[in-house]
C-alpha cells in the first residue's frame, strides 16, 4: 500500500474491464494491473483470425501506452483475499482497492489461455493450416460463438460443408424476438450452413482443432470445434455499485460477477467504466453510480459482409447494418484507440 496520500489501486485481470478501469483512474490513483499475458487479446476478433491469417497480428495489441502514472506487473494472481493479491511469483501486492477482471475461460480458438503473444499467434496460424485441410466442419454448440464461427469459415471457404449441432431445440434461446432468430436461419442457409438444432453429439474421437476425418451421431466431418462451456474464474456477489459484498475494498467487472446478464466484451467495459466512477467518487466524495443489468442484447456476425443483431433500443438488424456495425474491423480501432495506441497503419513513430 502506497505510504503518502494518493490511493493505491490493484486491477487484476488486463481484458476488456481491466483496462478501461485502469485507464480512467491513472490520473488519480497508483494503479498497478496483474495480468500474465504480454499483449492485450482482443478476442472478440479470434474467430476471424483463425479463418484469415492476416488478422493474426491485429488482435494482438501491447499495453505499454495504456497508462502514463500506473504500471503493469506480469504475473498471475493466485489467490485474493480483500485487497491483498498473492502472485504466481510469490510476491504479494496491496491496495486501498482491488479490482477483480479476471474474465473467463472458453474453449480456443474463442478464447487463446496462453500468455505469451508469440506463441499464441503461432497456434492461430496452425489451426488456420488444419482448417484449411478439411472439407467437412463441425461446430458443437450453436450459442453466439458457434453461429459466429459457422459464418466465418462459411464466407471464407464456400465450398467447405459446416455442420452447428446443438442439443436445444430453439435457436439462441433469450430474451430475443422470433424474427431475429429467423433472419439468422435464413442467412446460415443462404451461406449452406447446415443446422441441427435438438441435436446431441458426443465429443470426437479427434482431438478439437485437429484434421482427421470421423463419424459421430451420424455426421461425417473432418474437423471440429467446441463452442459451448464458458467458464468463469469465479462468481463473485457483488451488488448495485460492483463492490464485492462483505469485501470491503474489493470490487469485480465483467464475466466474474454475478450480475444477471450476459457475459459479453461491451458489458464487461460497461462494468469498468461503473467501477472507475465509484472509486473516483469515494476520493471525491461524490454519489455511487449504480449498475443497471443490461437486457438482452446482440450483434452477430455471419461473416464479414452478414449478420443480424437484436436490441430493446433499436430492434431486429439485417445483414447490412449488422456488417456495418461489426463486419468491418470488429472493434480493433476502437480497442487501439482505448490502449492510446496509433491507427493501423501509421507508420511506426508518426503521430496519427
Amino acid at each position: 500500500m502506497t505510504t503518502h496520500d494518493t490511493p493505491s489501486v490493484l486491477v487484476v485481470g488486463g481484458g476488456y474491464g481491466g483496462i478501461i478501469v485502469a485507464k480512467a483512474l491513472d490520473d488519480a490513483a497508483d494503479v498497478t494491473v496483474v495480468e500474465p499475458r504480454d499483449t492485450f487479446v482482443h478476442h472478440v476478433a479470434a474467430l476471424r483470425a483463425v479463418v484469415d491469417p492476416d488478422w493474426v497480428e491485429r488482435i494482438f495489441l501491447p499495453y505499454d501506452r495504456l497508462l502514463t502514472r500506473g504500471r503493469f506487473v506480469r504475473d498471475r494472481a493466485e489467490r485474493i483475499d480483500g485487497t491483498r493479491v498473492r502472485l504466481a511469483s510469490g510476491a504479494t501486492l496491496t491496495g486501498n482497492h482491488v479490482v477483480v477482471a479476471t474474465g473467463s475461460g472458453y474453449p480456443y480458438p474463442a478464447k487463446l489461455d496462453i500468455p505469451d503473444g508469440v506463441t499464441a499467434k503461432a497456434r492461430l496460424r496452425a489451426t488456420h493450416a488444419e482448417l484449411t485441410a478439411a472439407d467437412r466442419v463441425l461446430l458443437l454448440g450453436a450459442g453466439p460463438v458457434g453461429l459466429e464461427f459457422a459464418g466465418e469459415i462459411a464466407a471464407a471457404w464456400p465450398t467447405k460443408q459446416v455442420t452447428v449441432a446443438d442439443p436445444s431445440p430453439v435457436l439462441l434461446p433469450g430474451g430475443y424476438p422470433d424474427e431475429f432468430r429467423a433472419e439468422v436461419h435464413r442467412q446460415l442457409d443462404e451461406l449452406g450452413v447446415r443446422l441441427l438444432l435438438g441435436t446431441r453429439v458426443p465429443q470426437p474421437p479427434t482431438a478439437p482443432g485437429q484434421a482427421g476425418g470421423f463419424s459421430v451421431a451420424g455426421i461425417d466431418a473432418d474437423i471440429w470445434f467446441r463452442c459451448h462451456g464458458t467458464q468463469p474464474r469465479t462468481a463473485l456477489p457483488v451488488d448495485a455499485h460492483l463492490r464485492v459484498r462483505g469485501v470491503p475494498g474489493q470490487w469485480a467487472v465483467g464475466d466474474v460477477t454475478d450480475v444477471p446478464e450476459l457475459k459479453m466484451a461491451r458489458l464487461a467495459q460497461a462494468h469498468g467504466e461503473v467501477v472507475a466512477a465509484n472509486i473516483r467518487a469515494l476520493l471525491t466524495g461524490a454519489d455511487l453510480t449504480v449498475h443497471e443489468p443490461s437486457p438482452d442484447m446482440l450483434v452477430l456476425p455471419l461473416g464479414p459482409k452478414g449478420g443480424a443483431g437484436y436490441g430493446p433500443d433499436f430492434g431486429v438488424l439485417g445483414a447490412a447494418q449488422t456488417a456495418d456495425i461489426k463486419g468491418g474491423d470488429l472493434f480493433v480501432g476502437y480497442y487501439r484507440d482505448v490502449l492510446n495506441l496509433d491507427p493501423e497503419g501509421t507508420p511506426p513513430g508518426r503521430a496519427a
